[in-house]
C-alpha cells in the first residue's frame, strides 16, 4: 500500500464530492468502491469522509445553493498541498487567477482558499493542520490522478508550473503534470465537440477491474462516457459519472 503521512508543497493531496444529494451519493460511491463512510455534522449540513482500509480517501459535501442556481452540476474538487496559503493564494493571483474564496480556517484540520486558474477551472489549496489529505493513495479504492480538462492547455501550464513549480511532459495530444519526478496528473484540451464543457479538474480513482466497476455504475444508475479503453503500456481507464451527474474516471492498473 502507499500510505501517506504528508504532501510536500505542490503535491495533490485531497479531492471532495460536492453534490445535490449527498445521501444517495453516499449509497452510490460505498457500493461502488466499497468506502466506509464517517459522517461529521457541522451547522446547517455535515461532511462525510470515505475511507477505505481505515484511510482517508474522499469527502463529500452538499452542494452549495449558489452553484446549482448557475447551473453548476455536482462536481469533484481537486486540493493541492501548500504551506500558506495566503502567499501562494496571492501568488496565484498575481499569475493571473481568480480568487474565489480567500484563506479560511477549517475547524483544526487545515485552511482552504478557493480559485480559478487564467483558463477557469476551480483548484483548492489546503494547508495542513490535523488532516494532511488522503493517507492511501494509487491503490484500489483510493485517488491516484487529476486532470485538467482546459480550453487553453499551454496557459494552464505557463500557471501551474509559475505557480508550484511543476514540469510537463507528455505529448500534444496530452500532457501530464509531473511534481517531484513523479507523474501525478494530466492536462487535455476540451474538443468542441464535447459541448458546452468548461475548463475543469476532474479525479481519477484506481480499482482492481475496470470492467467490472463500468457494469457496477450501471446497475447503480451512474453514466458511462468512455468505456474501457487501453491508455499505452501502464493499464486502463473509463470516464463515468454518479447518478447526480457528478464525473470521475477510474483506472485499472495492468498487472505485471
Amino acid at each position: 500500500m502507499t500510505v501517506k503521512s504528508s504532501y510536500a508543497p505542490g503535491q495533490f493531496c485531497w479531492t471532495d464530492l460536492m453534490t445535490t444529494d449527498p445521501a444517495a451519493a453516499k449509497a452510490f460511491y460505498t457500493t461502488l468502491f466499497g468506502w466506509r463512510a464517517e459522517e461529521t455534522p457541522y451547522p446547517g449540513g455535515a461532511y462525510t469522509m470515505f475511507q477505505t482500509r481505515e484511510h482517508d480517501v474522499a469527502g463529500l459535501g452538499g452542494q452549495p445553493p449558489e452553484e446549482s442556481s448557475r447551473g453548476i452540476p455536482p462536481h469533484w474538487n481537486v486540493y493541492i498541498s501548500v504551506d500558506d496559503a495566503e502567499a501562494v493564494s496571492a501568488k496565484a493571483v498575481s499569475l493571473g487567477a481568480t480568487l474565489h474564496a480567500p484563506a479560511f480556517d477549517v475547524m483544526d484540520s487545515g485552511r482552504m482558499a478557493i480559485l480559478a486558474d487564467p483558463t477557469g477551472a476551480v483548484f483548492f489549496l489546503w494547508q495542513p493542520r490535523k488532516h494532511i489529505g488522503a493517507t492511501l493513495w494509487g491503490e484500489p479504492g483510493a485517488p491516484s490522478w487529476f486532470e485538467l480538462q482546459t480550453t487553453d492547455p499551454e496557459k494552464a501550464k505557463a500557471f501551474y508550473t509559475a505557480l508550484f513549480g511543476w514540469s510537463t511532459g507528455g505529448d500534444a495530444t496530452y500532457g501530464e503534470w509531473i511534481v517531484n519526478g513523479e507523474h501525478v496528473g494530466g492536462v487535455l484540451k476540451i474538443d468542441p465537440s464535447w459541448g458546452p464543457v468548461p475548463p475543469n479538474w476532474s479525479a481519477y480513482f484506481t480499482v482492481e477491474n475496470a470492467d467490472a466497476t463500468v457494469a457496477k455504475v450501471r446497475e447503480l444508475g451512474g453514466k458511462v462516457y468512455i468505456p474501457p479503453k487501453e491508455i499505452g503500456s501502464g493499464g486502463r481507464f473509463a470516464v463515468l459519472s454518479d447518478p447526480q451527474g457528478a464525473q470521475f474516471s477510474v483506472y485499472e492498473e495492468k498487472r505485471r
